[in-house]
């Protein structure tokens, strides 16, 4: 059983002057504060003796703000802003803090992220404030409240300072000034003036918007103000009377998704948050920091047109007192699951929770993981129901048991939010929401738990086993999302000063149009650098991590590599082929590697017709022939160009350079109609849309599909598989028969699954590469 509510908790510590979590909570506090600002004195470069001068500089009331503005900045105004500059600001900014009537309703951490900051966005850096607040101070006369200063500030300001929206403003993101000067500000320009009145006069505000509505038409920005219990929105320059949470763009935030990055709405934050607003006002710039509040503007709106209720969901550590993310699920009193998710810890904003849409009429239980929760451990706050209650001690993360590759046994490895759903068939349509939503949760947690080793360059093997990478990003994003190249460099077998040489070259060696080219470190020195086991493992993580972070679409995934690199794709092709669109050999031996698993993968081979070392040349024209004959006997399968440069050697000064273009032409066909699948001395337990629970070098799967049947019409020394399907496949509404050598080993129905859903995502993070029902199969002796 969990405890009672923090709620009820924190009264009885009260009458001790700190409580142990207190004690936990600020220990930890200092701690992480101590470790970022020496982190970004670090990034400071030759700007760090102005950082150094204003944190010595800032008399002691204001210690405090200095240290925390200096250890949240962005990267690059540590570089550049000067000591005078920070101290007049945050004497400013801590001035309209503690002089503003309701400032007994700002604390400490949502002063130092909703009025401390210096700048909102990408817009330029300058002391604003000391000349808004004068402005604005008159404005506000008789306002009791944040939400009264906003809503007269909204009214008044751009009238004074005769401001208005407008296209033809110099630039999207302009500072104050700059849109003071010209009288014309897009929708940008007028949130960042709104928010920095805002702050100026003590009223806690951020920026707020969404990169593309889901139509395409554009993205837009407004603001939020904190009124004391909560956060509001109104859009700037657009007041609508004396109130908040009201205006023209509600009806269309309430139809945003987090299908795509771009269609979610953030709200921006200077603490590390885990979340990327990208900011498509500014393309130099990757993005800010952000809360993703999508979920309170959809659901506020559903609310407020339907029977349902929010529920406002915060789940804390006991021995820490700080917030975890803990799997919730919401059920009626019949037990039946209306709402479920993840809430979040403490590297988001304290004021945002989880929210769920439930029922309003009837009462409800509550859980984490698994545990009832007491219904004193909810009360009221603001508009939505708000539930707090301590974390049970054997709460897990969400994604902490998922193994990074594949998992042991799939169909009884559920995703936690849904395990009550395990034996409940599904609908399609209930199969397509619950898709987004548990990519939604999966993301959400995978972002905060892989963020950190992302940021190091360096990706960690379920073994340990490390892999320094380097990247670049090209071209404009498609709306899909970015294609990725992981281009593997030549060498091995030799010191690691000549690889790292090797990697150097690698990184400079090809540039497509558009994607994210990598250039990987081979994790050791060997002759074999790029067929080793722990590659697989290593590459499905980089995949699965730059579709978090550097939005790739996991169906425009391509490998390549020179010299020992081409080595590595000879190999690696064939078995990781359904994680890839299209796949270039260039100057490379294949060793023992069969081209069998090519069946759907695009392939193009460059080899010098006169690189005689190993026998390359000669070996590639094998090859061609090879894969010559296996697209004929096979139409529709083993797409391949190979080029024998004629009169060039192992360096085929850059002619090779074409497999770029002729690769980003292929997409990855991830449900093929028909399945080759040989196992190599590294095996791999999934293919496509095949399962092999107990997979060992030499086994040969060959499997069909037509229509409703599925054909296996070979499965070597293999004595189980699990067949994957989902709509985009066949009709699961209707009889599905597997066959193998005349026999029906299947027949009838096949239920949709969360199970399978969840598992098949936990398998890979590929959320293109969810499958929502299965088919368990022992293979008979006698038919195969």
């Amino acid at each position: 059983m969990v405890a009672a509510s923090l709620f009820e908790i924190s009264e009885a510590t009260f009458a001790a002057p700190y409580s142990v979590a207190e004690i936990a909570s600020s220990r930890a506090a200092l701690t992480d504060q101590a470790q970022a600002l020496a982190a970004a004195l670090a990034k400071s470069g030759d700007n760090r003796a102005q950082l150094e001068l204003a944190l010595a500089s800032a008399p002691p009331d204001q210690q405090s703000s200095m240290r925390w503005l200096v250890a949240h900045m962005p990267a690059e105004d540590l570089t550049t802003l000067h000591a005078d500059f920070l101290l007049a600001h945050v004497r400013c900014a801590h001035t309209a803090w503690t002089s503003a009537p309701w400032s007994g309703l700002v604390d400490e951490p949502m002063y130092f992220d909703a009025i401390l900051p210096f700048a909102s966005v990408s817009e330029a850096r300058e002391l604003w404030m000391p000349s808004l607040r004068e402005k604005s101070l008159p404005m506000i006369q008789g306002a009791n409240t944040s939400a009264e200063a906003a809503v007269m500030l909204n009214q008044k300001l751009f009238a004074a300072l005769h401001v208005k929206y407008s296209t033809a403003r110099a630039r999207a993101d302009q500072a104050p000034s700059e849109s003071m000067q010209s009288g014309l500000a897009s929708c940008t320009g007028l949130a960042v003036l709104l928010i920095d009145a805002c702050r100026s006069v003590g009223v806690p505000a951020r920026f707020v918007g969404v990169p593309m509505w889901v139509d395409g038409s554009g993205n837009h920005s407004w603001v939020e103000i904190w009124d004391g219990t909560r956060w509001r929105y109104t859009g700037a320059a657009e007041p609508t009377g004396d109130q908040l949470d009201q205006g023209w763009f509600t009806a269309r935030a309430s139809g945003q998704n987090r299908e795509k990055p771009e269609h979610m709405i953030y709200a921006v934050s200077w603490r590390d948050t885990g979340v990327v607003f990208p900011m498509v006002f500014d393309a130099s710039r990757v993005g800010t920091n952000a809360v993703d509040v999508t979920d309170r503007y959809t659901n506020k709106a559903l609310a407020i047109s339907s029977d349902m209720k929010l529920l406002r969901v915060s789940v804390r550590d006991h021995a820490s007192g700080q917030r975890k993310a803990c799997a919730v699920v919401i059920r009626d009193l019949h037990g039946k699951v209306i709402a479920s998710g993840t809430t979040k810890d403490q590297r988001f904003d304290l004021n945002d929770h989880l929210e769920l849409l439930v029922p309003k009429e009837g009462a409800s239980k509550y859980f984490v993981d698994g545990n009832a929760i007491e219904d004193s451990a909810a009360h009221q706050s603001g508009e939505a129901v708000l539930i707090e209650f301590e974390a049970p001690a054997d709460a897990l993360n969400p994604i902490a048991t998922a193994n990074p590759i594949a998992t042991a046994n799939p169909i009884t490895t559920a995703h936690p939010f849904t395990n009550d759903l395990t034996t409940q068939p599904l609908t399609r349509s209930a199969v397509e929401l619950l898709r987004v939503q548990l990519w939604r949760d999966y993301e959400s947690a995978a972002r905060l738990q892989q963020r950190a080793e992302f940021d190091s360059k360096i990706v960690v093997a379920p073994d340990g086993t490390k892999m320094p990478i380097w990247y670049a990003v090209y071209g404009d994003k498609p709306k899909s999302g970015r294609s990725l190249y992981i281009s593997m460099h030549g060498g091995g077998g030799a010191p690691a000063e000549v690889n790292d040489t090797q990697w150097l070259n690698q990184q400079k060696l090809y540039k497509p149009e558009e994607g994210v080219y990598v250039a990987p470190r081979a994790p050791t020195d060997t002759w074999n650098l790029w067929h080793q086991g722990h590659i697989d493992a290593l590459f499905a993580k980089l995949i699965r991590e730059m579709i978090l972070f550097e939005e790739v679409d996991p169906n425009r995934v391509y490998i390549m590599g020179y010299s020992a690199g081409g080595d590595g794709v000879f190999q690696l092709a064939p078995r990781m082929a359904d994680f890839l669109a299209a796949a270039a050999m260039m100057a490379g031996h294949p060793n023992e590697t069969q081209p069998d698993g090519l069946r759907n993968l695009p392939f193009t081979l460059h080899m010098g017709g006169d690189d005689k070392a190993f026998n390359r040349n000669d070996i590639a024209r094998k090859w061609k022939f090879m894969l010559a004959d296996l697209a004929a006997k096979d139409p529709g399968g083993y797409i391949n160009e190979v080029v024998i440069h004629e009169g060039k050697g192992h360096w085929m000064e850059h002619e090779d350079a074409v497999a770029v273009p002729w690769m980003s032409k292929f997409f990855r066909n991830l449900r093929p109609k028909k399945i080759v699948w040989l196992q190599d001395d590294v095996t791999e337990p999934r293919f496509y849309w095949l399962m092999n629970p107990a997979p060992k070098p030499g086994q040969r799967v060959v499997a069909t599909l037509q229509g409703q049947t599925i054909t296996i019409e070979q499965a070597s020394d293999v004595q189980q598989l699990e067949i994957r399907l989902d709509d985009a496949m066949l009709d699961l509404d209707k009889p599905v028969q597997v066959r193998m050598n005349g026999a029906i080993l299947f027949q009838g129905i096949v239920q949709r699954n969360a199970t399978t859903l969840a598992a098949t995502l936990a398998e890979r993070g590929d959320p293109t590469g969810m499958f929502c029902a299965c088919v368990c199969l022992q293979i008979p002796a006698a038919v195969k």
